[in-house]
């Protein structure tokens, strides 16, 4: 064992290096939902910045350093706090905000959101076909996004108010009528917090012939 140790050292080194820089600095999720269509699309593959906000010793929630903080639009990775999945969603409202939604308007502290460039789409389905979609850039406190909505679809469209509590964040998918977000599972804490989505690293249509899409490779995350 110690002969085998001493001629592969080169290599478990290696393993020890890629194994922190996955835990502590970057990370790469693949997208296995269409929570967050039409902003990441299942297949695609995402580039995380564990550094974005802190420096957690690996494989823990233990924050030893903050880096950063979060803000209105960022796209995160969290573990969920109803069940510790890992999702990823867009912060909608950070700690002290007043989020609701009514009728499937965004409310920040009581302002709407205003949707612009709204055009009609198909959005398709897990199995088979498509369903009618209604898309448009969603403008609030100074950031704006693509959303879709699902008309056919029954859908939370009702929520809060709620007063986003100290050290938390409320996350939203952009696919608002197809996502299990902060409506469900609450408010996010800090700790939680995995890192920021910054930029997809491949692509892959996986609803078709799983092949690339190479316009998609390299695109920021917004």
């Amino acid at each position: 064992m110690r002969s085998w140790l001493k001629s592969n050292r080169g290599f478990l080194l290696f393993i020890l290096c890629f194994g922190f820089f996955r835990a502590a600095v970057a990370d790469w999720n693949p997208i296995p939902s269409g929570s967050m269509r039409p902003t990441i699309l299942e297949g695609d593959v995402v580039f995380v910045n564990r550094l974005a906000y802190d420096f957690k010793l690996p494989l823990t929630d233990i924050a030893v350093l903050s880096l950063g903080e979060p803000e209105r639009g960022d796209v995160v990775t969290f573990s969920s706090p109803k069940d510790g999945t890992r999702l990823i969603k867009r912060i909608v409202g950070i700690p002290g905000d007043v989020v609701e939604l009514r009728a499937g308007v965004l409310l920040l502290n009581g302002v709407p959101a205003q949707y612009l460039q709204r055009m009609e789409a198909q959005e398709p389905l897990a199995y088979f076909g498509s369903t009618p979609s209604l898309r448009a850039v969603e403008r609030v406190a100074g950031s704006d996004r693509h959303v879709q909505y699902l008309p056919a679809v029954r859908a939370t469209r009702d929520f809060g108010p709620l007063t986003v509590p100290r050290d938390s964040y409320f996350m939203l998918g952009d696919n608002r009528d197809n996502s299990e977000d902060s409506r469900f599972i609450g408010p996010v804490p800090r700790r939680l917090l995995i890192g920021r989505a910054e930029r997809l690293v491949v692509s892959a249509d996986v609803e078709g012939d799983w092949m690339p899409r190479f316009d998609r490779i390299g695109k920021k995350v917004n």
